[in-house]
């Protein structure tokens, strides 16, 4: 079966004049993805529209296509902006242009996901060198936000995203279903703690409470201020259980993971 380009979907007839831009990092780390999720366009756009120091990325009048990564998967991109320059700033090391938004594309706006294996280093691309490599991968039937349950092993994210997750559908059910123990990390300083969620909406109901105080009722965490906790705080699950599981059994765990990962000494378990 023949695959369906990029192009094929666009339409556009002037490549020669259209760059591509792959969007991975500005000005030091950051997660374009994440910032998608949570509406924050006007990084992401002046990621998209910004010139490094030796390079400029565009020229007036030239259409921009805009991609971000998919996290965990280097050549799955989403498309998230299409525009044309119009005007040149001559801005080196910053957003290097004014801008419009081509509004007829808008409708695709977050949806196509496109598999690509960028080759260069250079993240800013010719169309005509890259668009016939631009395979679509989906079309979403509304826009992105990948909060689809990963697994029970592969949870590990921060006060702000699980403030958004734990309203889906499909995280409500998966933690929801299964009694727990479950790893809080500070990412500003490695202290950890231990917890465990074993009653009504087992883990659910444990995390909706760090969702709406910050600290759920803990006697270390309500030392932190709330700020904090949303800077820094990620969560991820040691164990599940069956929800017919014995409360003493997790409890029994829970300990043991306190006392290997030194929690009590080291981070925020009390006792």
């Amino acid at each position: 079966m023949n695959s369906i380009k990029l192009n094929d979907i666009l339409k556009l007839d002037n490549l020669d004049n259209t760059k591509i831009r792959f969007n991975l990092m500005f000005e030091g780390n950051w997660n374009p993805i994440e910032m998608f999720k949570n509406n924050e366009m006007d990084t992401i756009l002046g990621g998209h529209y910004w010139n490094h120091n030796k390079m400029k990325s565009y020229k007036n009048g030239q259409t921009t296509i805009g991609f971000i990564r998919i996290k965990n998967n280097e050549n799955l991109w989403l498309l998230f902006h299409m525009g044309r320059v119009t005007k040149d700033l001559n801005i080196q090391n910053g957003i290097g242009y004014e801008y419009e938004t081509l509004t007829e594309y808008e409708k695709y706006f977050g949806r196509i996901i496109v598999r690509f294996k960028n080759k260069s280093q250079n993240m800013v691309r010719k169309a005509t060198s890259v668009i016939d490599d631009c395979e679509i991968a989906q079309i979403l039937p509304d826009v992105f936000d990948n909060d689809i349950f990963p697994g029970y092993d592969k949870v590990n994210i921060s006060w702000k995203e699980l403030s958004r997750v734990i309203t889906k559908d499909t995280w409500k059910t998966a933690l929801q279903n299964q009694k727990g123990v479950y790893l809080i990390t500070d990412v500003s300083n490695g202290k950890m703690y231990v917890g465990s969620a074993y009653g009504d909406e087992m883990i659910l109901n444990r995390w909706k409470s760090y969702v709406k105080t910050g600290n759920g009722g803990n006697k270390e965490l309500k030392t932190l201020e709330f700020d904090h906790i949303k800077q820094n705080f990620r969560f991820s699950i040691l164990d599940i259980f069956k929800s017919t599981t014995e409360s003493e059994v997790i409890i029994e765990r829970e300990s043991w993971w306190k006392e290997t990962l030194l929690s009590r000494k080291f981070g925020y378990n009390a006792n």
